[in-house]
């Protein structure tokens, strides 16, 4: 439990990918129904494909060398303005990347990343670095926590939650659309605590047959 008395559920993202996204609104549906604490992180997936550039097609390849930039600019607030900042912008990012259908281009990137940090109360000026490795070796000690924690065989997002014993158990997922509400979103959360709680479960899956859905959102 966190000081609050509250559930603690650790959440890394990249804020360009739309799986990350739907499950991240799925995460907060449930702090409406269940007493949870969100705790944000960044992780970066092209931190976790550098290694594999030649084994990606080209537009996955140029979406990569996009999604430097925002997690750099996330890491940034992070560091200059509390942990508490994350959770605002991403949200504030990811509304307009997602919902929105703005996408993110070497042409709109900054005017959508400055309106993401006016909307989250940040300063304009943090902009900046998304062109600046200043604050790197964080990010990569933030991506390198949530990866310790769940292997390397994943993506984003991943969740860390109480097991059985009361230590943290990660997965990568859930992977769900359209997001979850009310009800639903609680027994997706029970789901996800029971199998936490199961000694030796590592994984459930099926081929996705559908692309994010954010018409609910």
């Amino acid at each position: 439990m966190s000081d609050n008395g509250k559930t603690p559920v650790d959440f890394w993202f990249d804020p360009l990918c739309p799986w990350a996204w739907m499950t991240s609104r799925w995460v907060l549906e449930v702090e409406k129904v269940r007493d949870i604490e969100v705790r944000w992180h960044v992780m970066s997936l092209a931190v976790l494909n550098e290694d594999k550039m030649d084994q990606v097609p080209e537009q996955y390849r140029e979406g990569l060398r996009q999604s430097w930039g925002p997690v750099r600019v996330a890491v940034a607030a992070e560091q200059l303005h509390g942990g508490e900042v994350l959770g605002p912008f991403y949200t504030a990012l990811g509304t307009r990347i997602h919902n929105r259908g703005e996408g993110l281009t070497p042409e709109n990137v900054r005017e959508i990343v400055s309106a993401a940090l006016a909307e989250a109360g940040l300063p304009e000026s943090l902009v900046e670095y998304l062109d600046k490795d200043s604050y790197d070796t964080e990010l990569r000690a933030s991506h390198k926590e949530g990866i310790d924690k769940v292997g390397q065989e994943v993506g984003t997002p991943v969740i860390a939650v109480p097991g059985a014993d009361g230590g943290q158990i990660a997965f990568f997922g859930p992977v769900v659309t359209p997001t979850p509400k009310g009800e639903e979103a609680a027994k997706l959360w029970d789901g996800t605590l029971l199998v936490a709680s199961v000694p030796g479960f590592f994984e459930i899956k099926r081929t996705r047959t559908a692309d994010p859905d954010f018409s609910n959102l």
